[in-house]
């Protein structure tokens, strides 16, 4: 009996795509997107799905089994993003921030 490759067909893993960050198939989500929703903003798979509706509940589970085998990888993607994110956000001031300091 041939075993089925169930993840693979679900993530995948293109160079200049994401920046060649595991994805769902056909689409421009990531696996780390999933597991932030997940498990930082406490959404359940059928959430997911209902805000994604292009997503099937196979490609999250999928997306979370594939985390699971690889989460040392996509914990180290989580921090890099965020951490170019905060310096980004230091570099760059808030324009709102800066029309209420003119304010004072």
């Amino acid at each position: 009996m041939a075993t089925i490759p169930t993840i693979s067909e679900h993530i995948e893993i293109t160079l200049g795509v994401c920046g060649g960050k595991p994805r769902i198939a056909g689409h421009r989500i990531r696996v780390q997107d999933i597991v932030i929703w997940h498990e930082r903003m406490g959404m359940s798979p059928d959430e997911i799905i209902y805000h994604h509706p292009s997503l099937t509940l196979a490609d999250v589970y999928a997306a979370l089994a594939y985390y699971y085998d690889h989460r040392e990888e996509i914990r180290r993607d989580i921090e890099a993003a965020e951490a170019f994110v905060r310096g980004v956000e230091a570099q760059t001031p808030s324009i709102l921030q800066q029309k209420l300091q003119k304010r004072i």
